[in-house]
């Protein structure tokens, strides 16, 4: 697994978690405006800078964000 930076990370764990929410309530006008810009937070990310991610790196990144509990603990791996 990639060594994907903490907030990077926990950005996705909340794209995720905003978006079963949403899935629950989908006519939530604020669940869909944080959706939106958590997904510019995490698009437009540094990390992203010098290089746009792969399929592979996105598809890493968002596994990282399903899982459940810490994901400081799933980055270092």
């Amino acid at each position: 697994m990639r060594p994907f930076p903490h907030h990077l990370a926990q950005a996705q764990q909340e794209w995720s978690a905003t978006y079963r929410q949403l899935a629950e309530r989908p006519g939530c006008t604020e669940l869909r405006h944080r959706l939106y810009w958590l997904s510019a937070q995490l698009f437009f990310h540094p990390y992203w800078q010098q290089q746009r991610p792969s399929p592979a790196a996105w598809r890493e990144l968002r596994d990282l964000g399903r899982s459940d509990g810490d994901v400081s603990e799933r980055l270092h791996r």
